[in-house]
């Protein structure tokens, strides 16, 4: 794909703005569901560098919750306690990159809603299923699972 057409420039009165290469060349991102605003690239771009950086810092995955261009929360994998998945209503067998979204997530529940969502690692079927009932615009990751991808059709919008 050479060109993406999104919903609306920085603001949704504004015409749609794009997304290209200048050289004309492959775009490096695909947008496998729905259709993204500006801002929900910038958020996509910006948690993208942020979890891809905490990964190859720590070697574990990690996870990014973006809103309006900030980081609402960050996070890497790690156990959680009943009193984390309590909290960050987190429930059943979590991956590893799921804890770490659930804990990016709990950070500030509050001004995640409606966020970008972005995962250091494959998006698999808990994660998908951790982001099922949240309202967030989108998800970046290096991939998705079948059984992933099916879920996040799903997804309102």
């Amino acid at each position: 794909m050479r060109e993406i057409e999104l919903k609306y420039g920085c603001n949704p009165n504004q015409k749609p703005a794009r997304i290209y290469m200048e050289d004309g060349s492959e775009l490096p991102v695909e947008v496998l569901n729905g259709r993204p605003g500006y801002i929900n690239f910038m958020d996509a771009l910006n948690s993208w560098q942020l979890v891809r950086a905490l990964r190859r810092a720590t070697g574990r995955p990690a996870a990014a919750s973006f809103k309006h261009v900030s980081p609402a929360g960050a996070a890497i994998a790690s156990p959680l306690t009943d009193e984390d998945r309590r909290a960050f209503f987190a429930e059943g067998e979590l991956s590893p990159v799921a804890t770490a979204y659930a804990r990016a997530r709990g950070a500030d529940r509050l001004c995640s809603y409606g966020d970008w969502a972005a995962l250091s690692d494959t998006c698999d079927e808990t994660a998908a299923r951790l982001l099922l009932p949240e309202v967030s615009d989108g998800v970046i990751a290096p991939g998705y699972t079948p059984a992933a991808l099916e879920l996040l059709r799903q997804k309102r919008k």
